[in-house]
């Protein structure tokens, strides 16, 4: 059995710093998936995604020391590197759509579901809607919609991702869910009227 398996992100942290590869490979298992997905959900590219994960890692090999665990946990630091990695690659380029992956779709495509055909397809319909719903939030709101609602990192673990004040990241996910809710109702009431 591998003696990093159970170790604590302090303890791997640590001997990361003096230069143990194993406790490198270690936090990169258990937490390339976690920034990856946070990443994708954030500016919907795999490829962005991609490279905002490897900047990531390659920042905490490259220079542990740059994270600093009494200002937070692992996780949010990594996700914060991310973060800062996508917002920059979004001054360059527009937001593209989220692909299905985004959202917890399969690698066929379809919606994960269980039940009837129709629920499958009103998931898969719900699902296109919130994805088109956190693309046109503003970058701030999405980024918060993101880390607490689909990550559920605790506010306190998101600030620390953002690197602002936890009434910031409340004030903002209240603006940013209504203004979901406000765009979810105008699609659906729009989609009513196609129907009707």
């Amino acid at each position: 059995m591998n003696p990093t398996a159970t170790l604590a992100d302090a303890e791997l942290h640590q001997r990361l710093q003096h230069g143990d590869e194993a406790a490198f490979a270690q936090l990169y298992r258990r937490y390339k998936d976690a920034v990856y997905r946070f990443a994708l959900m954030l500016c919907g590219a795999s490829g962005v995604a991609a490279d905002a994960t490897q900047e990531a890692f390659l920042l905490l090999i490259h220079a542990p020391a740059s994270y600093d665990p009494a200002k937070g946990a692992l996780p949010a630091f990594l996700m914060g590197v991310a973060r800062n990695h996508v917002r920059r690659g979004l001054v360059h380029a527009p937001l593209p759509d989220l692909e299905p992956d985004a959202a917890g779709e399969d690698e066929d495509g379809d919606a994960e579901h269980t039940g009837s055909p129709l629920a499958g397809l009103l998931s898969a319909e719900t699902l296109a809607s919130l994805r088109t719903a956190i693309a046109a939030l503003p970058f701030a709101y999405r980024e918060v919609v993101v880390l607490c609602d689909l990550q559920e990192l605790p506010y306190q673990d998101a600030a620390a991702v953002i690197g602002c004040p936890l009434g910031t990241v409340r004030s903002r996910l209240n603006r940013a869910r209504a203004a979901l809710a406000g765009h979810l109702l105008s699609a659906q009431s729009a989609g009513l009227e196609t129907t009707s």
